[in-house]
């Protein structure tokens, strides 16, 4: 429990601290937002500071900061202080520049921002990646609250008919929002719903440290033990946990909310210190399920079965229906604006007027086909979600890292501290490398080569090895593309 309130710690004072070290190296001043000199009534709306914090909260927070480090827990109490230092030089960091640099940009989406400061041949590999994560988000945060809502709250098979209802429904919510102007939507639910989630991840958290019986004594000793199923910490744990540490899904988010922000002053409590609350929902709900793994709940309990124990245990039976309606809200609230900022990229893409109603509904209808069809795999096959939540977990990181190199490059070319957010993209640059080098669902490289060099399939020596590689060349590799684009940064995000 001490290591818990050491990160807790490390968490809101850390977060603090180096939140505002990132404003000043960034340096927001007075000049008008794009939600002011571009508004339109459907996407560049100027909202208040209140509402765009909850709307942002709800955005990038589903179940990820959920499910992972009910998952990641299983790596041990070190999670507990990876999460914070994670969440505060990576994350809140990756969060806060992407939206500033948005802000800067007319309120661009990533993909566009890539092009500008990385290029038109990392745009090409990243456009594929962000709009692949943008379906498996969406779908994922079908298939997860429809599970809930059947399991936990309805009390019923989740494989029976009665969940094609409900996600048809979950369905039919996603295409209005995704249509209709974010303030007719978006804006007027959500602040109800962010009510519900800070309820239901603070009566956890204080559940917590009420119960008397809430100890970690029964657990291997230890800051760092063997993972049940001898999973790797490098890198699985931070594939597993990243929502609570770092997301690249976020950044299609934080740009939603570039295009509602009144201030730029309002960017650092609005993208920097929302992250950081956000990994207060990952420390709480990890801390929940290490308390119930010590206490002898089977450590293959499914993540989305913990989460109905966990909250039943520590806020009784009326809150633990509180909390699971805050856990199905968290996926709802980001799958709708994980497609709405789809059709905002493809309207980018192939510059698609979006004030045109028809226009919307044509793109929506788009990107809906391929969704229900991932949906209808991942339901239909036996490992069907499992694949599915390893291959976002994957492609999530990895738009982490083309979002951080953007970073550095748009830091340097500013004259600017670009070793802030150049360190962290090197770090997931060696996890995702490691990650898809060694995965059956990738290359499976000592799976396959490995008896070769007298390495068992566990291994992940060639993995490490090329994974040093490529990080060592983005290290190299980034900055010098700050050199070669400078002139063409030169444009409005350096000019008032």
């Amino acid at each position: 429990m001490i290591l818990f309130i050491i990160g807790l710690l490390m968490l809101i004072v850390g977060g603090h601290i180096y939140g505002k070290y990132c404003e000043k190296v960034f340096q927001p001043d007075d000049r008008p937002t794009p939600a002011i000199t571009m508004a339109d009534g459907i996407d560049y709306v100027v909202m208040p500071s209140w509402k765009n914090k909850l709307i942002e909260l709800l955005n990038i927070a589903g179940t990820g900061p959920i499910l992972g480090p009910i998952q990641g827990i299983l790596f041990g109490p070190i999670a507990f202080i990876t999460i914070p230092i994670g969440c505060v030089f990576a994350g809140a960091l990756h969060d806060y520049f992407v939206g500033m640099i948005s802000v800067r940009n007319k309120g661009a989406q990533v993909p566009k921002m890539v092009r500008k400061y990385l290029g038109a041949g990392a745009t090409k590999v990243y456009t594929v990646i962000i709009w692949l994560l943008m379906l498996l988000v969406g779908v994922v945060f079908m298939y997860t609250p429809g599970d809930l809502i059947v399991g936990d709250i309805l009390g019923m098979d989740v494989n029976s008919n009665i969940i094609w209802g409900v996600y048809i429904a979950i369905l039919f919510y996603y295409i209005v929002s995704t249509i209709f102007p974010i303030d007719q939507i978006i804006g007027r639910i959500y602040p109800i719903f962010g009510g519900i989630l800070i309820v239901s991840a603070a009566g956890v958290l204080v559940g917590i440290f009420m119960d008397g019986g809430a100890s970690f004594a029964n657990l291997p000793k230890g800051l760092l033990f063997e993972h049940p199923t001898g999973q790797a910490f490098i890198p699985v744990f931070f594939i597993t946990v990243a929502c609570g540490i770092m997301s690249g899904f976020h950044g299609s988010q934080v740009t939603l909310i570039s295009r509602t922000m009144k201030s730029e002053k309002e960017g650092r409590r609005t993208f920097y210190s929302i992250m950081i609350c956000e990994g207060l929902i990952a420390m709480a709900w990890a801390a929940g399920a290490m308390v119930l793994f010590g206490r002898g709940i089977p450590v293959d309990t499914g993540a989305t079965e913990m989460v109905g124990i966990i909250s039943r245990e520590f806020m009784g039976n009326i809150g633990g229906l509180i909390a699971i309606a805050g856990v199905i809200i968290l996926p709802i609230t980001s799958g709708d604006t994980a497609f709405r900022s789809l059709r905002l990229m493809i309207a980018e893409q192939f510059d698609i007027d979006q004030k045109d109603a028809k226009n919307r509904v044509k793109l929506s209808l788009i990107i809906f086909i391929p969704a229900i069809i991932i949906l209808v795999y991942a339901k239909l096959s036996p490992d069907g979600f499992n694949l599915l939540w390893r291959y976002f977990g994957f492609t999530n990181q990895l738009v982490g890292v083309f979002a951080l190199a953007m970073v550095t490059v748009y830091l340097k070319a500013s004259n600017k501290n670009y070793f802030i957010s150049l360190l962290p993209g090197a770090f997931y640059s060696f996890i995702v490398t490691a990650y898809i080098c060694h995965e059956s669902l990738g290359l499976g490289l000592e799976a396959r080569i490995g008896g070769l060099f007298g390495l068992s399939p566990e291994s992940y020596a060639i993995s490490y090895i090329i994974a040093t590689i490529i990080t060592i060349i983005f290290l190299v590799y980034v900055p010098k593309i700050a050199n070669k684009r400078e002139k063409v940064i030169l444009s409005y995000d350096q000019t008032k």
